[in-house]
């Protein structure tokens, strides 16, 4: 159903916005951690693990978005 499709766009869209936002702020994060001297590592790690999730799911999120075009 169209309505149903628009709904679940809007959806996948309102969740991509937050999780773009979330990486941005751990971005951030990771910056200001790496500039401490006594940097705890681990939690550095985490970070990092954490941005590049989601990464993968904006990826896939932006993947579901977007049509597939045929060349």
């Amino acid at each position: 159903m169209v309505v149903q499709d628009n709904e679940e766009d809007a959806a996948l869209q309102a969740e991509l916005a937050r999780l773009e936002e979330e990486h941005r702020d751990l971005d951030t994060a990771i910056e200001a951690l790496e500039r401490l001297v006594a940097c705890d590592r681990l939690q550095l790690q985490r970070l990092k693990k954490r941005k590049l999730a989601l990464k993968d799911r904006i990826s896939h999120l932006e993947d579901t978005l977007t049509p597939d075009l045929i060349a």
